[in-house]
């Protein structure tokens, strides 16, 4: 398997086709894509201040999770992000009329947190599929800074196709929304790690090399959302920023095309809170 390839198939349907077998794709930022990246940045920096990144040395942790969790509800709602989102995709081989959009989630790894208990499932090895997506789903990855390969996540490649034990099958979409927005949109609550079942690894394995990348900001990470990956804790002093939406494109996932299903058992479907070719906005109310 080619790992972080840098140059798009020239057609969207191979595109899709090659993230559905594995590949990752890192593509350069477009016009679309750097628009997104400076409305989140814009909206960061007001709240956070200028330098976002070293935030953790001014601010403890309960009141940046509270801004932090203001930020992502607002770019989760925000019509202009859905739109940014919708173009960046059309540029990635998911045109606007065929696809359904995960909204832009903002993702913040902060310096130190992977100590913090309620942070531990973040820094789980997992499949995005065990949580309720189809496997159709392209993540589309988009980092709001220059990024070393330290800090980013990695891409464990020999287990794409290959089981990995987990309790997958602790997790239905319709029972997780059931309880409100907050999980929803993505830890807005602070304790939810310590209530809620989050699936997992079973035991220690051999998951075979892991795999990074560094990024620019503004470029495109594409992958398939049943790749095995862990994100990396931060602890060098800089805290990371990155946005996230899933995509799926609709005739693809009637047709039965996606990734193998090496091990998912989750239950219910995350597509129905995904915002469809004819709607503006996202749902945050069911």
């Amino acid at each position: 398997m080619t790992f972080v390839i840098r140059e798009r198939p020239a057609g969207d349907r191979e595109l899709r086709q090659a993230a559905y077998d594995g590949s990752v794709f890192l593509l350069p930022a477009t016009r679309e894509s750097r628009a997104l990246v400076d409305l989140a940045d814009a909206e960061i920096r007001e709240s956070l201040g200028d330098d976002p990144r070293t935030i953790h040395e001014r601010v403890g942790d309960e009141e940046l999770f509270g801004r932090i969790g203001a930020l992502r509800k607002s770019l989760y709602c925000s019509t202009n992000a859905h739109e940014f989102v919708a173009a960046t995709a059309a540029s990635a081989g998911f045109p606007r009329a065929e696809a359904a959009l995960d909204p832009a989630r903002l993702r913040l790894i902060a310096h130190g947190a992977g100590d913090n208990p309620r942070a531990a499932p973040v820094y789980y090895p997992h499949r995005d599929t065990w949580y309720g997506h189809p496997m159709s789903v392209v993540t589309m990855w988009i980092p709001l800074n220059d990024l070393e390969e330290h800090e980013t996540f990695v891409f464990y490649p020999e287990r794409f196709r290959v089981a990995v034990p987990n309790d997958s099958e602790v997790f239905d979409y319709d029972e997780w929304v059931s309880r409100g927005p907050s999980l929803k949109i993505g830890w807005q609550d602070r304790d939810a790690s310590l209530r809620a079942r989050y699936p997992t690894v079973l035991g220690q394995g051999d998951y075979g090399p892991a795999r990074g990348f560094s990024c620019a900001r503004g470029e495109v990470l594409l992958f398939s959302a049943a790749h095995f990956h862990r994100t990396l804790p931060q602890s060098r002093g800089r805290s990371r920023f990155s946005l996230d939406a899933r995509l799926v494109h609709l005739a693809d996932d009637r047709a039965g095309l996606g990734a193998p299903n090496a091990d998912s058992r989750s239950r219910g479907s995350a597509l129905r809170d995904y915002v469809m070719p004819e709607t503006a906005t996202a749902r945050v109310d069911a």
